[in-house]
């Protein structure tokens, strides 16, 4: 399958006039995050992995995205400033959410979530996503609406705020102090990563070595 952007890597912008310093600064914590538990407890840590790893497979001919750490980073520093009132805080409702989902796989196949095969992980997400997982692990929070509001928003948000994903993506990523200028549709503006299409690899290569 023809890459959507061959070559294309969005920190060849990073000392150019895209990026101010407070964005280089941001982009530079993203890129040095590692991949290691924090607030949660080990169990909780490798529960954590395996959701992300389900929610976002990840290609392995690139570097992966440390995306549990960054789902943990943002957790173990608060909230979004706001929350569905049928929620518990960020932080209950994560560690609720990994623990039942624990616990109903001891119960539903006697191996922990971190041991179970991909489809029966996926079985077990797609029940929640469904609202079929209850019971006294959740203590009254609907597994759908974690699922929702907490699971596939922040590991997708954390996914598509780093580099890797960005280059996925064709996105130059912060815009100040240049910003953008052409904004209708099917348009781009000159320094913007070029899509590459069948027939003009070789194009598309060329433009997207010289995005800054």
């Amino acid at each position: 399958m023809l890459p959507r952007y061959p070559d294309y890597d969005v920190l060849r912008k990073r000392q150019g006039p895209s990026w101010n310093e407070p964005s280089r600064q941001v982009v530079a914590q993203r890129l040095a995050l590692r991949n290691e538990a924090g607030f949660f407890n080990p169990t909780q840590w490798h529960t954590l992995q395996a959701v992300c790893e389900r929610i976002v497979p990840q290609p392995d001919d690139r570097p992966s995205v440390p995306l549990a750490a960054m789902v943990e980073q943002k957790i173990s520093h608060g909230s979004d400033g706001y929350r569905d009132s049928r929620l518990p805080s960020l932080q209950v409702a994560w560690i609720r959410a990994l623990d039942a989902l624990d616990l109903t796989a001891e119960q539903q196949h006697q191996q922990p979530f971190t041991q179970l095969r991909a489809a029966q992980q996926d079985e077990l997400l797609t029940a929640m996503q469904r609202d079929e997982l209850s019971g006294p692990a959740w203590q009254g929070m609907s597994a759908a609406l974690c699922f929702q509001q907490r699971l596939l928003h922040d590991i997708c948000a954390a996914y598509y705020s780093h580099p890797t994903a960005w280059n996925e993506l064709g996105f130059g990523g912060p815009a100040s102090p240049r910003g953008y200028v052409r904004l209708a549709e099917n348009s781009r503006d000159g320094w913007e990563a070029a899509q590459a299409r069948p027939g003009d690899n070789n194009q598309a290569r060329k433009l997207n070595r010289h995005v800054r």
